[in-house]
């Protein structure tokens, strides 16, 4: 118990500040009438997301005990396919949402209707579905052979790839298809959406409208860079990693 203090410690305080924030930001938006905006309403939906995953790990370090039932692996396997894949898609309505901002001012409230905002956040959740299930359903069909040690601190594909005692073809054929359209996809369309913005701050003549409009686009800057070179670095970089490990003698 003294040596699982220090990291539950740690992890409680990380995740804490964590769930405090997203929630403040969720209630913040909610209730302020200033904040009754479409980046503000895409920002409250990507909190709302960042809020679902709850770590097991704090558990773990609690009751002293790393097991994990197979059900409860492929429950949290299926929503963190969803939740991560909604991220991407939202962060892409982010940046539409600032493309709309930037490039076409007088025609931002038209252009960024509730119900367009509406549309782009269900079209996030749908784009998820159809990520997240068939990845599901091919796990489902894998065969486990017995107890099994996961070497990652939660559900995730690859990891649970190389436990499998059957045909992993088609789960990565999946992950190639479906996961690397979902990151590319969303990547493509942020930059293009970016170009146009860098394109129209570029035209403005005062340095202070330049930087007024650059700081606007910070936060949203960060938070694709974070999460897309993530993704790239799990899933395709570390994927063409161990390819290249298997083929070596």
């Amino acid at each position: 118990p003294e040596l699982h203090s220090p990291p539950f410690l740690l992890f409680l305080a990380i995740y804490s500040v964590t769930v405090m924030g997203n929630v403040g930001i969720i209630f913040l938006i909610a209730f302020n009438s200033k904040l009754q905006a479409p980046m503000y309403f895409f920002l409250s939906n990507l909190s709302a997301i960042d809020l679902v995953i709850t770590p097991k790990l704090l558990e773990n370090f609690v009751l002293e005990q790393n097991i994990t039932s197979y059900p409860a692996c492929m429950t949290h396997f299926f929503f963190f396919c969803f939740f991560a894949t909604a991220e991407c898609y939202m962060l892409t309505a982010m940046a539409y949402d600032r493309y709309a901002a930037i490039c076409s001012p007088l025609f931002y409230n038209v252009v960024m209707s509730q119900k367009v905002c509406n549309v782009l956040m269900t079209e996030a959740y749908i784009m998820a579905s159809i990520g997240a299930v068939p990845h599901m359903i091919s796990m489902i069909e894998l065969s486990f052979c017995g107890d099994n040690v996961i070497h990652h601190f939660f559900c995730d594909v690859l990891p649970l790839l190389k436990l499998s005692s059957s045909s992993t073809y088609i789960n990565e054929l999946l992950l190639i298809i479906v996961g690397r359209f979902n990151i590319f996809a969303t990547t493509v369309a942020i930059i293009i959406s970016y170009a146009f913005i860098l394109y129209n701050i570029l035209c403005i003549p005062s340095t202070e409208g330049k930087s007024k409009a650059f700081s606007t686009c910070g936060f949203h800057l960060t938070a694709v860079g974070l999460s897309q070179m993530s993704n790239v670095g799990i899933y395709i970089l570390e994927k063409k990693v161990e390819e290249l490990n298997s083929k070596l003698p």
